[in-house]
This record gives structure tokens, C-alpha cells and sequence, in this order.
């Protein structure tokens, strides 16, 4: 397995270890990880903190040359928020675990000229359909669904 997409597993695990929702990402800079970060929306009763935008808020702060040399490696297809993200900061490669769950703005990115690389993952996979399968309000709530 790609070393930065375990990575962002590991981060989906700790989430999940916190009580929250299974989904991590990490921001990769030159073969760096330089942000990394988990869906923090139960544990920080936050209304934005998805794996993507914690991942690129614990980057902090970067230039917009540095987002243009980086890849995204995310456990679930973009929702739309993350995906407006990955778009403001021009990040040109995402690479997907999964999006047999949840299929997100794929399709916008690769419109966008973003590069988008969905893996299949079975253990992305396997973490989100038993997360969904015993928590569907709270997961329903997280992606804006009824």
C-alpha cells in the first residue's frame, strides 16, 4: 500500500478511536507529509472539520506556490466543501481510498484540471461501510443528508 495513503488511514483510525467518523487525509508536499488531520466533527463539535480541512488547517498557513506542488491523499471521495478546498488552493492530485460509500465532486475536479486517483481501498472501504452500517444518523448528519 501507498505509504501516504496509510498515513491517511491512520488518521481515519484515530478518529475513529475518538468516537468520530472514519475518514482521514494528509497533504503531501515534494514526498513530505506537511498537514495531516481526521474528521473531528463529533469529538470538536464542529461544523467544518472534515479529514480534508483538518489536514489543510494543520499545514497551517502556506503559500500558494507551495498548494501547487502538493497532492491531497484523502480515505474518502471529497465532499463538496473539500472539494471547493482542494479547488481554492489550486492542489493539482488528489488520491481517493474510496467511493463505493460516498461518491463526492470527482467529477468537478477532474473538470477542474485536478488530477483524481480513487484507489478501491479495502480497508477504506471496510471502515466506512461499518461505520455508516452502525451510525447512519450521525453519518447522514456529516454529509448533509437526511
Amino acid at each position: 500500500m501507498n505509504k501516504y495513503m496509510q498515513a491517511a488511514i491512520n488518521e481515519a483510525q484515530k478518529g475513529l478511536n475518538e468516537g468520530g467518523i472514519p475518514i482521514g487525509a494528509v497533504l503531501v508536499h515534494k514526498g513530505r507529509v506537511i498537514g495531516r488531520g481526521y474528521n473531528r466533527r463529533i469529538q470538536n463539535n464542529s461544523a467544518i472539520l472534515h479529514g480534508e480541512t483538518d489536514a489543510l488547517e494543520n499545514a497551517g498557513r502556506l503559500s500558494a506556490a507551495v498548494y501547487k506542488e502538493c497532492e491531497l491523499y484523502t480515505t474518502l471521495s471529497p465532499c463538496p466543501m473539500c472539494t471547493g478546498a482542494i479547488l481554492l488552493y489550486g492542489i493539482p492530485r488528489v488520491v481517493i481510498g474510496e467511493n463505493k460509500t460516498y461518491m463526492g465532486e470527482e467529477d468537478l475536479l477532474r473538470s477542474r484540471g485536478v488530477e483524481v486517483k480513487v484507489l478501491q481501498d479495502e480497508t477504506c472501504i471496510t471502515l466506512m461501510e461499518n461505520y455508516i452500517s452502525a451510525n447512519p444518523e450521525v453519518w447522514h448528519e456529516d454529509i448533509g443528508e437526511e
